[in-house]
């Protein structure tokens, strides 16, 4: 942004010079005039003026016009530009999402891995200044999205994600694993998994508990959100009569997600029905802020110049003319 100021605006106060000029020079005028008694006016009314005549005024303009610059100059105009300059320490953040057969339960609306992918759409659109990374598991798992500053990337990415993808079945700890190794050469200050399932680990090569002492080495803090109602939740069950629902338990090793949580310096969640998910991830929004610097700062340039050049400009027309072309004229 720009803006002008004056360093000296006592100053300003001399254009009430500029008035009393036009009045002194209105009465000089007034004093020139002579009074005649002749018959009639109207042959001074028929006689030619020349365009000297007309434009005698012009010296005084000039003069006037150059006083205010004067004092314009006198005051200092400055211009001055102010903004800020903002430095962000972005976090790198992988979402580790199960996708697993059993997170089509109907607990939540309209099941539980519909329900996940909406709200780490709000999650990732919170995270402006984050790189973020996608992995998802079952029996195994892959990188869905590397770490990107692209969310629009993500979010068409994690829209495409869906139960059956890979092998059915919960490697928990090849699903912490894998999201460790996205993170383990990030130079950002702060590296965090967030890891979502509804089961117990029941598959892959790596146990839990060894990928979390990885990731504490690393420096990454996980947390973990174990999603699913207390109890038993509705599942849809294909058969020859159509789709047909029935009541599964709800096994989370909520224990095993507590120390994973703990061992690394995160915390752990238990996610029971749509509102509380969203609040969950909100949470975690607040509790890993961004840092954001902003430093203000304003510059001043002299603009002083420009007015007294001006000034001096139609001072010197105003003496040029005098002296030469409106010389004689009276």
């Amino acid at each position: 942004m720009m803006d002008v100021t004056f360093a000296n605006p006592e100053y300003l106060f001399l254009l009430a010079v500029v008035p009393v000029m036009a009045w002194w020079y209105w009465r000089k005028e007034k004093r020139q005039l002579v009074d005649l008694q002749v018959s009639s006016v109207m042959p001074f009314h028929l006689a030619p003026r020349s365009w000297r005549q007309r434009m005698r005024h012009l010296l005084i303009v000039f003069r006037v016009l150059s006083t205010v610059c004067f004092i314009v100059a006198v005051a200092r105009p400055q211009s001055t530009s102010h903004g800020e300059n903002v430095t962000t320490e972005g976090i790198d953040i992988v979402l580790a999402t199960d996708i697993s057969g059993s997170m089509l339960a109907e607990d939540f609306r309209p099941n539980r891995i519909e329900a996940a992918k909406r709200v780490v759409s709000d999650f990732v659109n919170g995270r402006e200044n984050d790189r973020v990374a996608l992995v998802i598991f079952a029996g195994e798992s892959f990188t869905q999205c590397p770490l990107t500053l692209d969310h629009a990337v993500v979010l068409n990415l994690l829209k495409d994600v869906k139960a059956g993808m890979v092998e059915d079945g919960t490697a928990i700890g090849m699903g912490l694993a894998t999201s460790v190794s996205r993170l383990k050469d990030s130079k950002a200050k702060s590296r965090v998994i967030i890891l979502l399932t509804d089961g117990v680990n029941n598959r892959g090569f790596i146990d839990p508990m060894t990928a979390a002492g990885i990731a504490q080495s690393f420096g990454i803090r996980v947390y973990t959100i174990g999603v699913g109602t207390m109890g038993t939740a509705p599942y849809p069950v294909q058969t020859p009569f159509g789709v047909q629902y029935q009541n599964i338990p709800v096994e989370i090793d909520e224990a095993l997600l507590q120390k994973i949580a703990s061992q690394t310096g995160g915390q752990y969640f238990r996610a029971t029905d749509n509102k509380k998910l969203k609040a969950i991830y909100d949470e975690i929004d607040r509790l890993e802020k961004t840092k954001i610097e902003v430093t203000q700062f304003r510059r001043h340039s002299e603009e002083f110049y420009a007015a007294a050049s001006l000034g001096g400009l139609l001072l010197l027309l105003e003496v040029l003319l005098g002296q030469t072309i409106f010389r004689s004229v009276p």
